[in-house]
């Protein structure tokens, strides 16, 4: 069996490249990922394209990436 667990934020963040298409869950302040989130605006990775159900609330989810202007395309199932 493959081990997947990244050590760090850092390391599990370093294939996502500019222009990368990111699936993020949650819904609202309801199970965002606000970890990933964070670790993908420090990262720096820009033009990303993102797949969610919603755009996030306020400064928070997938807005704080928004704000941030890391993405440029946002497909919401």
């Amino acid at each position: 069996m493959i081990d997947k667990i990244a050590p760090s934020m850092e390391a599990a963040l370093a294939p996502v490249h500019d222009g990368a298409t990111v699936m993020i869950g949650g819904f609202g302040t309801a199970g965002i990922p606000g970890e990933l989130i964070d670790g993908l605006i420090a990262q720096g990775a820009k033009d990303l394209v993102v797949v969610n159900n919603n755009a996030g609330n306020g400064d928070h989810g997938l807005a704080a990436l928004l704000k941030a202007g890391r993405v440029r395309k946002v497909i919401c199932s």
